[in-house]
């Protein structure tokens, strides 16, 4: 059954400008984050290494987002990571975190300065504290795009993150990411960090233009 309506263009009238009384599950992670405890677990040719790092993430509101009659609110964000070792960049990522009110559908769009980008999707559970979205390589819906090297050395055949919120107001994540290595096999890139929050997140740009009219 198609859940979709014949009417593909008809945006939404009368819509909330204020993305951060919209965001759903997502509204705890507005705002600038650090985590100093992170670990990650990755492939080398001698075998897995470990590695504890310090995290930075912002998560900024983004103003509505319409197609046609889908809409969609959300926060954009960068995530930069070192470790106590050396200041140069372990890792770098941006990308979008998106929640449809309509459905219960939360995305996360991915991007890496590696030559991968992917979509993932869940549906949490609105009484729960946490959030889980997937994706697999392959569907042209909801997957996972990387470079022809990466395709070939070390290629990425599942994503999932889990998200929990905690009760001192900061939140956790574990990433699985399912790695084919050449010459290795499977391997499960292992990611986690605890994040506290360290600066409020300002509202987004329709909200900041109202208030500067007088209309917010």
């Amino acid at each position: 059954m198609n859940p979709f309506p014949l009417d593909i263009f008809t945006e939404p009238e009368d819509v909330d400008p204020h993305t951060l009384a919209n965001l759903g599950p997502l509204a705890r992670l507005a705002g600038r984050w650090e985590g100093h405890k992170g670990v990650d677990l990755n492939p080398k040719a001698e075998g897995p290494e470990r590695r504890e790092f310090i995290e930075r993430i912002e998560f900024v509101p983004i103003d509505p987002q319409a197609n046609g009659p889908q809409l969609l609110y959300g926060l954009r964000y960068h995530i930069h990571i070192t470790t106590a070792e050396e200041d140069i960049t372990f890792h770098d990522q941006v990308g979008y975190w998106l929640w449809e009110p309509a459905t219960g559908l939360v995305m996360q769009t991915l991007a890496i300065p590696r030559g991968q980008v992917l979509l993932a999707s869940g549906k949490p559970d609105p009484a729960a504290n946490t959030i889980r979205v997937e994706a697999t390589r392959g569907p042209t819906s909801y997957g996972i795009c990387s470079t022809d090297f990466l395709e070939y050395a070390f290629r990425t055949d599942a994503y999932v993150i889990d998200i929990v919120f905690n009760d001192d107001g900061g939140w956790s994540y574990d990433i699985h990411t399912t790695l084919a290595v050449k010459g290795q096999g499977v391997f499960d890139h292992h990611d986690r960090n605890t994040l506290h929050r360290v600066g409020e997140a300002k509202p987004n740009p329709w909200v900041q233009i109202l208030a500067a009219r007088g209309e917010g």
